[in-house]
């Protein structure tokens, strides 16, 4: 048996990185847990940058790995947040729909129809 791995498609990393985006982003489970491991990222990175990677990171010998790490730390961050900002708006949106729902469902269940049966 031979592997004709030629007629395959190569992984194309853009698509995948897309794809995988998509998912975190409607997911409210996983963009929950990546709000979670990115905060986690940024706090181990603002623990090590402040304690042990000190001598690293001085900013008078070393100025480019010390604004490079807190770089990622704030992006982390920003990341974090942003996500946090669009799961609210979405619970949000979840809300309205739900309760315009419900509105309709009352309208339809009125006082009237059930005196006409």
């Amino acid at each position: 048996m031979t592997n004709n791995s030629s007629n395959e498609k190569p992984l194309r990393t853009v698509s995948f990185v897309v794809h995988a985006a998509r998912g975190v982003i409607r997911n409210q489970n996983a963009r929950r847990k990546a709000m979670f491991v990115i905060l986690a990222g940024a706090l181990v990175l603002l623990f090590c940058g402040s304690t042990f990677l000190q001598s690293v990171l001085n900013p008078r010998e070393h100025p480019d790995w010390f604004i490079f790490v807190w770089a990622v730390c704030a992006w982390l961050a920003l990341t974090a947040m942003l996500l946090a900002v669009f799961d609210l708006l979405m619970i949000r949106l979840q809300a309205r729909k739900t309760q315009r729902e419900l509105r309709e469902g009352l309208k339809t269940d009125s006082p009237r129809s059930a005196s006409n049966e």
